[in-house]
């Protein structure tokens, strides 16, 4: 199978950060060729003509089934917002799930997101209904004490059981999740660590999201939540840590050394007024991996990695008084090339390059927000300008899942129709 995407604006996010003009020519799941013209015929034939052709974008922090949730504890406090979601939470059903899962994709879809890292329950549920949608999840199923789980058994071998019976679906991979150090004590994290280890899989976690769990975690330990993961072996290249706002330099150094990566989550943390800024030019300094992540829908509201990768920049800039970090190209790294490094896909996908998977969207060129799009300005516009609304075209794993804005994969009007009576079985209570 041959696609063919002719006469491209190319960012490829590749090691040179080329922007070239060309054909991109796909065969079968992966990119075959970048740029050059390609003078046969296809089986399908895409005309990008003043389009811009981009890697797809890899959010590496959501909780994609709470999408049928969104606005269901807006303008709560930190607390007051935990505890309603966790009531809710109990009461999910494998159908909701899934018609959240599917809406989640929708949105994702729409929005440019062709792999996500998700953190949750239910995680077999959230793969199949991933696979049926077309995207990759990367399918962290959390673990925590079981004194604090609302599932059923031990969370840490619902886990085990989850990776191991889902190492064979076409596009999404499991892995470990851990809910956060308020929730897990050494042992639990240990034991995601290990299965972590043995598994080869990603471990994803909650890390220094608010002041209270850092300095509550301090005052039962002696030490602040990175230092204490450090010191029990939990950091390592797999781990990804969301949010981590709330960090000292010595936290920051320890990370590094680990060759960890984050996810940074500025609108949430914005949403739920936690304060804290995540430290990102320091920690580029010592070597973390900065990825982007929207959370979930009832933190954000928006899975729109768009307006996370604006958002986040914008903060770093205004809380240093300094335009000058986080510039449009890091801002583009974040949300492509880093984020499929955190994952563990850094040599699969992130870039548009020979031989990796063809994970890919086309924008609308021609728009007027997008104007004038010059090679000199084209990330600028990319990141500062850009929006959902811009995406005409959506590939994961040389699959079309979005064309000319129809998705293809599955029927989205019947998951939306479905969705309204499932927010008033959850939230309308």
């Amino acid at each position: 199978m041959l696609t063919a995407i002719r006469n491209a604006r190319i960012v490829t996010q590749d090691a040179s950060r080329r922007i070239i003009k060309g054909d991109v020519l796909i065969e079968n799941e992966k990119i075959k060729s970048v740029g050059q013209p390609f003078s046969g015929t296809a089986d399908v034939e895409i005309d990008a003509a003043g389009d811009i052709v981009m890697p797809g974008l890899v959010n590496t922090h959501t909780h994609v089934a709470m999408s049928v949730m969104k606005g269901a504890a807006d303008d709560l406090p930190f607390n007051d917002f935990l505890n309603k979601m966790f009531r809710t939470d109990s009461e999910r059903t494998d159908r909701d799930i899934s018609i959240g899962t599917k809406l989640g994709c929708t949105e994702m879809i729409r929005s440019g997101t062709t792999t996500f890292a998700d953190l949750y329950y239910s995680e077999d549920v959230i793969a199949k209904a991933t696979e049926e949608a077309g995207i990759r999840g990367i399918l962290c199923w959390c673990v925590l004490d079981e004194e604090f789980t609302t599932q059923k058994g031990s969370p840490l071998k619902n886990c085990e059981k989850f990776c191991k019976a889902h190492t064979k679906l076409k596009k999404s991979r499991p892995g470990v999740g851990l809910q956060g150090v308020y929730v897990c004590s050494e042992g639990t994290c240990r034991g995601a660590k290990q299965l972590s280890d043995d598994l080869n899989v990603p471990l994803h976690l909650h890390l220094s999201e608010t002041r209270s769990e850092v300095n509550e975690h301090k005052i039962k330990t002696g030490r602040r939540p990175a230092e204490w993961l450090n010191d029990i072996g939990v950091l390592s290249d797999r781990t990804v840590a969301a949010h981590s706002a709330w960090l000292t330099m010595n936290e920051v150094r320890l990370m590094g050394k680990a060759g960890m990566s984050i996810a940074a989550c500025a609108v949430s943390n914005m949403k739920l007024a936690t304060g804290g800024v995540a430290p990102l030019p320091e920690m580029l300094e010592n070597g973390v991996n900065v990825s982007i992540g929207t959370d979930g829908s009832t933190t954000n509201n928006s899975l729109d990695m768009f307006a996370e990768m604006k958002i986040l920049g914008l903060l770093q800039k205004s809380s240093r008084w300094d335009p000058t970090v986080t510039k449009a190209q890091s801002l583009l790294d974040f949300a492509t090339i880093n984020g499929a490094k955190a994952i563990g896909m850094g040599s699969e996908t992130g870039s548009i390059e020979p031989g990796k998977y063809a994970d890919l969207i086309i924008l609308d060129g021609k728009a007027p927000n997008l104007r004038p799009l010059l090679p000199e300005n084209i990330i600028s516009n990319i990141v500062y300008s850009a929006s959902s609304l811009n995406v005409k075209t959506v590939l994961c794993q040389g699959d079309i899942v979005m064309r000319d804005r129809k998705i293809t994969t599955f029927d989205e009007r019947k998951v939306m129709d479905a969705s309204e009576d499932i927010w008033k079985e959850l939230c309308g209570r």
